[in-house]
């Protein structure tokens, strides 16, 4: 069997337990700039990972504290899609990765820190972009400011 090793999202995980839901939290402040929120939505919001795997590492997010796929109303759900391809195609024009990873992880046992808020990552990916720094130096590397990722998405959406 072989392990996937990821030490530096150890720091998210505690942070997750010690102040609740982010996107519900987040939604309703009046701070889009310093919350990283990309673009609201009638029934969902697109916010950047404040800890990415990769730079333009984005989020969907319901406004609606809900824990699955079926506790959302179709309207809710055809918004969210159609926000998660709106991402591909705006990352692919303004930071132009090779592919994308494009997922959510429903339930603690399958990954999700926010189990309780059903999410869509988006995670921009480009050839070469795993190396052997995460796991022989506990280092991963970001390539570029989330501060400046933001200002180069925010008009975008």
């Amino acid at each position: 069997m072989k392990s996937l090793w990821a030490p530096w999202r150890i720091e998210y995980i505690k942070k997750i337990h010690e102040r609740g839901c982010i996107f519900c939290q987040k939604s309703v402040e009046n701070n889009d700039t310093s919350n990283l929120i990309l673009f609201r939505g009638q029934k969902n919001f697109i916010i950047m990972n404040s800890y990415p795997y990769n730079p333009g590492h984005l989020m969907v997010a319901p406004y609606q504290h809900v824990a699955s796929l079926y506790g959302l109303t179709d309207e809710e759900l055809g918004e969210h899609y159609r926000m998660v391809t709106q991402s591909t195609r705006i990352l692919t024009q303004i930071i132009k990765p090779d592919v994308f990873n494009i997922g959510m992880n429903l339930g603690r046992i399958a990954g999700a820190g926010i189990e309780k808020h059903i999410h869509s990552h988006v995670v921009p990916r480009w050839a070469g972009d795993t190396n052997f720094l995460p796991v022989m130096a506990d280092t991963r590397v970001i390539n570029e400011a989330l501060e400046e990722t933001y200002q180069k998405l925010v008009g975008m959406f």
